[in-house]
């Protein structure tokens, strides 16, 4: 089993990104070499894949229990192909629900206002402002061109910037409603141009090491950000934040933020959905239902007001009322 999987790692996935590589990797090593590497392919039962399914599911989500079992099925598909197994058992068996994952959260009104005054001073400052009021996902935050910036007035549009890229595979955005051109507010501008002041001191303090990509947010030598480092950077910046537990977020949530300030506003969540580069409301409604709750309780708050007599009757003990 464990050639079979390196074999597949080698070769079948050799399209994707690094960071996919790595991950299919990780699984692997963690996962499933320990457990199944030794078994021989021809050998390998459902019931046995069952029960390694199970024992997975008490420390992993139901998310990740997936890629696993997605890496294993696929390693096993090839071999099949190949005529070293007669059939795929992984197909045979689902994988369970594994342990509930951390759930998704957003700033309150009061915490993104403290968030954005007390970051002021922190390198991450633009980077934080850009997530949070023009909603953008981290890999498009990470791979935003000054080209595709537009902070002036240029034939009597509004600043903007055209989100066209992101850090996935090939370059591209998630989706084809993800490339989309959004307008920036006067606070973003005003934040954006410092941002370009300071990088500009970045680039003239590293010298020859400095790599030119057109990025807005890279390092201090030019280079494409990592995703890790920059969660460790915006958590070092929300240090400056009182009464923020920096451990408990992330940069994605900065975006789950910008929808629930939106929502609570009154935003109709069909103009939300074409600002977050979302196929349809649908994904809105089901990845960001906890920050849409203003929105979707709105068919209560009018019926309140449609039919305020049913609310006195039962308020008043009637019997009779619904």
């Amino acid at each position: 089993m464990a050639q079979a999987v390196e074999d597949w790692l080698e070769f079948e996935r050799s399209t994707v990104g690094k960071k996919t590589k790595e991950g299919n990797e990780e699984k692997y090593r963690l996962h499933i070499k320990p457990y199944l590497g030794a078994r021989r392919l021809k050998d390998l039962r459902p019931d046995e894949v069952d029960r390694w399914l199970v024992m997975l599911s008490a420390s992993l989500s139901t998310s990740t229990l997936k890629q696993v079992r997605s890496v294993l099925g696929r390693s096993m598909r090839r071999a099949m192909k190949r005529g070293l197994v007669e059939r795929n058992v992984v197909e045979l068996c689902p994988a369970p629900t594994g342990r509930p994952g951390r759930p998704s959260k957003s700033l309150t009104l009061q915490q993104a206002s403290d968030v954005l005054d007390k970051t002021r001073g922190h390198h991450m400052h633009a980077y934080i402002a850009v997530s949070l009021l023009v909603g953008l996902r981290p890999e498009e935050v990470r791979a935003l061109r000054w080209s595709r910036v537009h902070l002036v007035d240029e034939d009597q549009r509004v600043p903007h910037v055209e989100v066209w890229r992101s850090v996935r595979v090939g370059g591209d955005v998630k989706t084809r409603k993800s490339r989309r051109t959004l307008a920036i507010s006067g606070y973003v501008v005003a934040v954006l141009e410092r941002h370009r002041q300071d990088q500009a001191e970045w680039r003239e303090a590293a010298g020859p090491r400095w790599e030119d990509h057109d990025l807005v947010f890279p390092s201090r030598l030019g280079t494409e950000q990592d995703a890790h480092n920059v969660r460790r950077m915006f958590r070092d910046a929300l240090k400056q934040v009182p009464g923020l537990d920096v451990t408990q977020w992330t940069p994605y949530e900065l975006r789950h933020s910008f929808v629930s300030i939106l929502s609570e506003r009154g935003l109709a969540i069909e103009e939300i959905s074409r600002l977050m580069g979302h196929s349809g409301t649908a994904v809105t409604e089901l990845v960001y239902r906890h920050e849409l709750r203003p929105v979707l309780e709105a068919g209560a708050s009018v019926m309140d007001t449609v039919f305020p007599s049913l609310n006195a009757k039962s308020e008043d003990g009637d019997d009779d009322a619904p």
